[in-house]
């Protein structure tokens, strides 16, 4: 007899995060340059700016580590030199983004790579990996480069990565609190997620 998985506390729903890395340069034909895209690089990325960019992009996935870190905190980020962020236009309009982090050495982390939703479904999302696979290996000392996901984000996330040459090294089941009933996140979001049962206020007790 087996047991059965955890359930979610109150409040909190079931993350599975699965962590991918590649240790060798993908050699592969490059695929069609989407119509109309352009890639530029971020240089000394507003706080704004990147908000929008990654709010607009995260929100039906649930993105919120982000949403709730301290606004000081993420413009240390910004300013960091080791953070390379590039926006994905089409036709001079924001399509979606890429953050390379080389904080750790020897190894590169495409840390977020998204589309914004309207430009969904287009072929641009394959592209735009292939295209920030071969920027994190172009950094000087790279041996490895990695990336994760988790099962909040697209459905075919986790197979398009390993398509693209990124193998599963570890992976683990965390609980973490709906951004939803935070306040994060519009409760109209991650309409792929259920939302949770409220956690409940403690009952006062009843005088006697």
């Amino acid at each position: 007899m087996t047991d059965s998985l955890p359930t979610p506390p109150p409040g909190h729903i079931k993350v599975t995060v699965t962590y991918l890395e590649m240790t060798a340069k993908p050699m592969r034909r490059q695929r069609p340059h989407p119509h109309g895209l352009s890639l530029l690089r971020a240089e000394n990325c507003t706080f704004s700016f990147y908000r929008y960019l990654y709010d607009t992009v995260g929100e039906e996935w649930l993105w919120w580590f982000r949403r709730a870190m301290p606004a000081d905190e993420l413009r240390a980020i910004l300013a960091d030199e080791r953070v390379e962020i590039y926006v994905a236009y089409i036709s001079g309009v924001p399509a979606g983004y890429v953050e390379l982090s080389r904080t750790n050495p020897g190894a590169c982390e495409i840390q977020y790579l998204g589309l914004i939703p309207e430009f969904i479904g287009k072929g641009i999302g394959p592209w735009l990996l292939d295209w920030a696979v071969e920027a994190a290996w172009n950094g000087a000392g790279v041996e490895k480069v990695t990336v994760n996901t988790c099962d909040l984000d697209h459905p075919r996330a986790l197979m398009t990565y390993q398509k693209a040459g990124f193998r599963p090294v570890g992976q683990e089941v965390r609980f973490d609190p709906d951004p939803r009933l935070a306040g994060l996140i519009p409760l109209t979001a991650g309409s792929h997620i259920p939302l949770p049962a409220p956690q409940l206020p403690p009952s006062k007790a009843t005088p006697a």
